[in-house]
């Protein structure tokens, strides 16, 4: 079961960037939708979905955790097989998503042999058990990856990721001040709106380096 697939973008664009949504909020929550905007206005097109147990939440108003870790990379593996069979090999495929919708992509980046990865705010260990780090695959991982993080993000904090061991095909940019959503304090002279640009540039300029 999965929503229709939310585009925004043209078709004919050179990069198509296919991003899922975190735990809590589905594809059409407010950051997917200002990330989406602020991505397709740097000329990439962006396709956006839901996971089986979100279209459910949704249906039923009501709060329903994710699918099992098995359909929710069976369910990207089918986005990203649409995806191809509607416009050919020929464009820039790049893929990823806000938290969990970002690590899922991050362990099937490899195999389905993508042109990229993005992830906004990925989620290095759950927020105050920093012992259970998701990081294992990381030190392998073979596809160009761009990870916006925020500085003081409780899922992995600048201090803390400085420790894990990456591959070198990924690259960092630390958003300013922000927590997982990007969000700064006020006092820190930093503007939401600021960071989020941060954040879509930062994609915006990866997409583009890929040539």
């Amino acid at each position: 079961m999965m929503d229709p697939l939310l585009i925004d973008g043209r078709a004919d664009a050179r990069c198509h960037l296919i991003l899922a949504h975190g735990a809590g909020q589905g594809a059409d929550s407010p950051f997917m939708s200002a990330v989406a905007h602020a991505l397709v206005a740097a000329g990439l097109r962006v396709v956006r979905f839901s996971f089986p147990y979100m279209v459910r939440s949704e249906s039923e108003g009501r709060r329903r955790p994710p699918d099992r870790e098995p359909i929710l990379i069976e369910t990207w593996l089918r986005v990203i097989a649409e995806q191809r069979a509607a416009h050919g090999a020929r464009k820039r495929l790049l893929i990823g998503g806000k938290s969990m919708g970002g690590r899922i992509a991050s362990l099937i980046a490899d195999e389905a042999g993508v042109d990229g990865l993005v992830c906004l705010g990925y989620p290095f260990h759950p927020p105050g058990r920093p012992e259970r780090t998701r990081v294992a695959h990381l030190s392998r991982l073979r596809t160009p990856t761009v990870i916006c993080q925020g500085e003081r993000d409780p899922f992995g904090n600048r201090e803390e990721v400085a420790g894990y061991v990456l591959s070198p095909s990924i690259e960092i940019v630390w958003i300013a001040d922000g927590e997982h959503s990007f969000k700064p304090r006020r006092a820190s002279g930093f503007t939401p709106e600021q960071n989020l640009s941060m954040a879509a540039d930062a994609v915006a300029s990866f997409a583009a380096r890929l040539g």
